[in-house]
């Protein structure tokens, strides 16, 4: 029997804890293995391009459902001896052995200048320094510190007009500025300014119990505390210039990323169904450096009166990591044919602007064909020809050999049973109270919250006030047709007020601040909701005149 060396070697995984990092700076190598290696590791390639400071060896081992798993972990605390793009080297376990892995290393920054209290004093950054409207900006803090802290706060960027969101875990290393080592924490944040222009990130501060003395107590170290001093310190400001959308953007909805992806499931592989019967797709939308709630709408064109498109509502997802914020929206679409033939469902394409190369691009979802055919045939189930096959003097037997005075006996106990369970029914009927009726009570509280959003609306629109008459827009649909997506709230809307809807989101998304005027959509807004009314009222009697046909 021959077996395989290399399907008896251990798989040794090999990461860093951050990459890139700075000359001088310290980092974690880390390897890990779900099985014991051949032998134990030699580090010694690593003297070449690293210096070691520090390594430990960690073993865990778990039962789950009767099975045991074990991680073995070696963790190198190591600096680069020289800045470039730096490889780690493959590591030997005896005859198992880990991959190589790229790491880069910056050059040492200049001489910083350093105010006279230098043992404790906070940096930050941001990258870009010029970024788009809507776009990803990275800001990381860093906490310089040679002294001892017993405890700590530290404050969150708070820009004004912007989103952020915190991204990756804190990390902590050692670092070495003019000489002088420092232990260093460092905090990252993504954020999105919401409108071009001057930016300003007020300065974020930190608050920290400064370890001043060793402890000390006439009565021994069990009852001694640490002395401190309370220091706070703060980064400076940052002043950026937001960048607008660009002039040529081809899209309704501005969208700015490093890279945006399409794609799609389906519940049924080769799109087959039968007339009546649904099928789902899904439409998934990923963008790197952009958060979910700015990702646009994902509309499908209906190609026939014959196919109805049920949208579910949208799933929103923030995927956080030390790269920057990636986000996901995932629409699910019930499709439901009523006639048989082929379907074509046109192409769908997000038009983007990539932040890296400074390009418009596209993601692209090729166009779906759809074949739907005839129910078949249901046959007639055989039961009633049995039955009428059988002869009739079979029954006529069957009811001679009945006695006379047994059927009238029957009959007469069967009236008396019927007749007393008539007195219960009255009886019942006395008794019991009228049941109240709150539907028309519920419609006219929900026409009331309708007519109070629609004069918001009106409101906004009368003051020509954009970002109101969008937030009054999305609870006045959200009451009319259950949705606070703009384009969904759309497609309840006739061409007029659509168009009026699309003017509006332009004017909040463009390059420079426009007048807009609210008049035409503040007077298409009541027609529609006058409308909506007396569909919903016809209904509404309709639903009365069913349930109640005696009031």
């Amino acid at each position: 029997m021959v077996f395989s060396v290399d399907s008896l070697a251990a798989d040794i995984q090999v990461s860093v804890d951050r990459n890139p990092v700075s000359l001088n700076e310290s980092f974690r190598i880390i390897f890990s293995a779900t099985e014991s290696p051949d032998d134990d590791p030699d580090f010694r390639p690593l003297d070449k391009t690293f210096q070691v400071l520090n390594q430990q060896k960690n073993s865990q081992s778990s039962w789950v459902n009767g099975q045991s798993t074990t991680l073995i972990t070696w963790t190198l605390d190591v600096m680069a001896k020289k800045a470039g793009s730096l490889t780690i080297p493959r590591i030997a376990f005896g005859d198992d052995a880990s991959a190589e892995l790229q790491i880069n290393v910056l050059a040492a920054a200049a001489n910083t200048k350093m105010g006279v209290d230098d043992e404790l004093y906070l940096q930050v950054n941001v990258s870009p320094d010029q970024p788009y409207v809507q776009s990803q900006l990275l800001y990381t803090i860093r906490l310089f510190q040679r002294v001892q802290i017993s405890q700590a706060s530290l404050s969150e960027p708070a820009p004004v007009n912007a989103i952020v969101e915190k991204i990756g875990e804190d990390s902590q290393y050692q670092t070495n500025v003019n000489g002088v080592n420092y232990s260093v924490f460092e905090r990252q944040y993504a954020i999105f300014p919401q409108q071009s222009g001057l930016l300003e990130i007020p300065p974020v501060t930190l608050t920290a119990q400064v370890v001043t003395g060793s402890p000390s107590s006439r009565y021994g170290s069990l009852f001694s505390t640490q002395r401190t001093q309370t220091r706070r310190v703060q980064s400076k400001a940052i002043q950026l210039d937001v960048l607008p959308a660009v002039d040529d953007f081809i899209g309704d909805h501005w969208l700015a990323a490093e890279s945006v992806q399409l794609q799609q499931t389906w519940s049924v592989k080769d799109l087959t169904v039968a007339v009546g019967e649904p099928i789902t797709r899904t439409i998934t939308l990923l963008a790197n450096g952009v958060s979910a709630s700015q990702l646009p709408e994902l509309e499908q064109k209906i190609p026939s009166s014959a196919i109805k498109v049920y949208p579910d509502q949208p799933t929103l997802k923030n995927q956080l990591a030390s790269s920057g914020v990636t986000g996901m929206r995932e629409q699910k679409l019930a499709i439901i044919p009523s006639e048989s033939g082929d379907y074509r469902l046109p192409a769908i394409e997000v038009p983007w602007f990539n932040t890296k190369t400074q390009t418009i691009e596209r993601a692209f979802l090729p166009a779906a064909v759809i074949t739907v055919v005839a129910q078949a045939a249901v046959e007639r189930p055989k039961v009633m020809t049995d039955i009428k096959e059988k002869p009739a003097t079979d029954v006529i037997g069957i009811e001679q050999k009945i006695p006379v005075d047994a059927v009238g006996g029957y009959w007469k106990g069967l009236s008396i049973f019927l007749g007393f369970g008539w007195l219960l029914t009255i009886a019942y009927l006395l008794i019991k109270k009228p049941v109240e009726r709150p539907a028309k009570e519920t419609t006219d509280n929900n026409r009331d919250s309708i007519k109070a959003a629609l004069k918001s609306l009106q409101t906004a629109c009368k003051n020509n006030e954009a970002k109101q008459a969008k937030k009054a827009l999305i609870h006045w649909g959200y009451l009319l047709h259950h949705t606070k997506e703009i384009d969904h709230i759309s497609l309840y809307c006739d061409a007029s007020l659509k168009t009026e809807i699309q003017q509006l989101n332009k004017a909040l998304y463009a390059k420079e601040k426009t007048n807009w005027d609210g008049a035409s959509l503040a007077v298409l807004a009541q027609q529609h909701t006058h409308q909506w009314q007396e569909k919903d009222q016809k209904k509404t009697d309709d639903e009365l005149e069913t349930l109640h046909p005696l009031s």
